[in-house]
């Protein structure tokens, strides 16, 4: 299977369904520290030395998110980030959600 940080972003259209079960199984072991929240959404949890660590990481994520069209929810403060992706068209997964998880990685 491809390295999914090395994939792009694919917009949802809606009318499809979320990923669940085993898809969703597959996918988390590819983004460890990860975790699936009632085959909801992704989320993790980021930790910094300070704040400016922190907001650092959520400006290179905020530009990612506009280079993909894939936009997560982040909430940070002093030395800290979390950061939650899930499809709002769906309401639910999709594997774009994972390969934005595998580039924020990366980060």
């Amino acid at each position: 299977m491809t390295d999914l940080a090395e994939r792009q972003c694919v917009p949802c259209r809606g009318g499809v369904p979320a990923l669940k079960g085993s898809e969703l199984e597959t996918l988390t072991a590819q983004v460890p520290g990860w975790q699936v929240v009632n085959e909801h959404h992704l989320t993790r949890d980021y930790q910094f030395s300070n704040f400016r660590e922190a907001l650092d990481f959520i400006n290179r994520i905020g530009e990612l998110a506009e280079e993909q069209g894939h936009h997560p929810d982040i909430c940070f403060g002093w030395g800290k980030a979390q950061v939650s992706i899930w499809t709002h068209k769906i309401d639910g997964l999709t594997e774009s959600d994972f390969v934005l998880a595998a580039k924020i990685d990366k980060l």
